[in-house]
């Protein structure tokens, strides 16, 4: 089994550089991880054409080797690439998949029972692309275990690699940035910020290694060897 990073992500305003507003698009962290005949992307967060770039570049070759798309939560933003992996199985956690269709529906009918037309189509395109995903099982592949960490949604989950001398989680938006990590915060913004704090305190106790959901690998400065 191996990873590999395909994109390092950013939020749209980091508020520990000081930044108030959006001041870039906003996208996740994109990793790909393979094992035994499992190609499993996780968060394919950029479009299409320049995912489909990032992949060849990083890996030497396209969508069509992914198996597997696997979402940390269902944020929009998390998920712009979708399109190309037409023929991979998608994957999301089951509580947040169960969180969500229930918001989702509820806002359709409320659209629908207003007379909203717009909004109701755009939400009932949200719900048919949510129906596509399976629950995530708690086993994606060898050495590779679904993680729990909600809070920034209701059902956020990570990935938990099991290698031979570390262990990895990636972490999504439980854990964004490297300042987030070394400061100690979650995003304000969390559908739970209690939640978010201690999936925070999970993570960082868990794995000697962290891909974050908005930057790069890190070492776990709770753990570090060195």
């Amino acid at each position: 089994m191996d990873y590999r990073i395909i994109s390092i992500g950013t939020l749209a305003a980091n508020p520990l550089w000081n930044e108030r507003g959006e001041v870039r698009t906003a996208h996740a962290t994109t990793t790909l991880i393979r094992a035994a005949d499992r190609c499993i992307l996780v968060d394919p967060s950029l479009p299409g054409e320049i995912l489909e770039a990032r992949l060849r570049e990083r890996c030497g070759f396209g969508a069509e080797r992914i198996t597997h798309v696997f979402l940390t939560s269902f944020r929009p933003d998390l998920r712009r690439g979708l399109g190309r992996f037409d023929e991979a199985t998608w994957w999301l956690a089951e509580a947040e998949r169960e969180a969500v269709g229930r918001s989702l529906l509820a806002g359709f009918e409320q659209a629908r029972d207003e007379g909203e037309p717009e909004q109701a189509e755009m939400l009932r395109e949200e719900i048919n692309v949510l129906r596509r995903f399976e629950p995530a099982p708690d086993h994606l592949a060898d050495r590779v275990d679904l993680f729990p960490l909600p809070g920034r949604t209701p059902g956020s989950a990570g990935l938990l690699l099991a290698l031979p001398r570390y262990t990895l989680l990636l972490c999504g938006d439980a854990i964004p940035t490297i300042e987030h990590l070394e400061k100690g915060q979650v995003l304000a913004d969390c559908f739970n910020l209690d939640q978010a704090r201690e999936s925070f305190a999970e993570a960082v106790e868990i794995a000697d290694l962290l891909i974050l959901g908005r930057d790069n690998l890190v070492v776990n400065p709770a753990r570090r060897p060195f």
